[in-house]
């Protein structure tokens, strides 16, 4: 009896660790293909340019899509599974330097491309 009583508790512990911690059988991974990055339109900018609004063509993007800007967080405007543009602020290049650009979408990132200011 107190090996099943020990079973038991065991048992439920595991349960309710399990789901407190979002690791149950409700979890899934987002569908859809993992996102690539093919091109940036523009290439670059010059530093100081001002506000411009970013076209990112390649494909897997979906209606979640967020672009990083090195570590910031961009919600994106989605053309289509294939385009996305996000506006970038004049602040975003006020300085010269290299920008790592991906896309996160449907639960994984894209490639890395790298956006140079002038």
């Amino acid at each position: 009896m107190k090996s099943t009583a020990i079973l038991l508790l065991s048992t439920l512990l595991l349960l309710l660790l399990t789901v407190g911690c979002g690791y149950g059988s409700n979890y899934h991974a987002m569908p859809g293909a993992v996102p690539k990055i093919n091109q940036l339109n523009p290439q670059n900018v010059i530093a100081n340019s001002g506000a411009f609004n970013l076209t990112i063509e390649g494909s897997g993007f979906t209606s979640g899509s967020i672009v990083y800007w090195n570590t910031t967080a961009i919600r994106a405007t989605v053309i289509s599974s294939t385009q996305l543009s996000v506006g970038i602020t004049a602040a975003m290049i006020a300085n010269a330097g290299s920008v790592s650009i991906f896309v996160h979408s449907a639960g994984a990132n894209s490639n890395i491309m790298m956006f140079n200011i002038d």
